[in-house]
């Protein structure tokens, strides 16, 4: 089951998706190999400060954040990753590292990478044993990501 805010937020909005059970893992490559999805396909949820603003980056999991494409979308020169400290009080109903890609209900802007605008985005649900499926066209109407280009 998902974090409760957001099976709570899909279910309010009547979006159809898949929880997928996996054994316990804690790198974003380890989800997809254990849950049986590409690496291109497994979305990860970066944290980082723009200044002085949280914002979630979602990649591939095979994928990495590109600083430089950020700092000139943002036109902000201080970006960086942000510290486990920084945000690990702000998901209070997620494991550290687990958390979902929706900024919108945390008060974070959120970029997507280019790479998961397709059919569906497959997402850590809040722990490290569950993953979440939906279609991406649902994930960018209730989300409004940014979409950037990764490499």
């Amino acid at each position: 089951m998902p974090c409760k805010m957001l099976k709570d937020f899909l279910e309010d909005h009547h979006v159809r998706y898949n929880a997928i059970m996996h054994t316990p893992t804690y790198t974003a490559q380890e989800v997809a190999a254990a849950a049986h999805i590409s690496g291109k396909h497994m979305a990860k949820t970066v944290i980082v400060k723009i200044g002085n603003t949280l914002a979630m980056v979602v990649v591939p999991a095979n994928g990495h954040v590109n600083f430089a494409t950020l700092k000139r979308l943002t036109g902000e020169t201080d970006i960086d990753l942000a510290h486990e400290s920084d945000f690990k009080n702000k998901f209070p109903e997620c494991e550290v590292g687990a958390m979902p890609p929706f900024g919108n209900l945390y008060g974070m802007p959120v970029f997507v990478s280019t790479e998961l605008t397709h059919d569906e985005i497959v997402f850590n649900g809040g722990s490290h044993s569950e993953l979440i499926q939906m279609s991406y066209e649902d994930f960018n109407h209730l989300v409004k990501p940014k979409v950037i280009a990764t490499h």
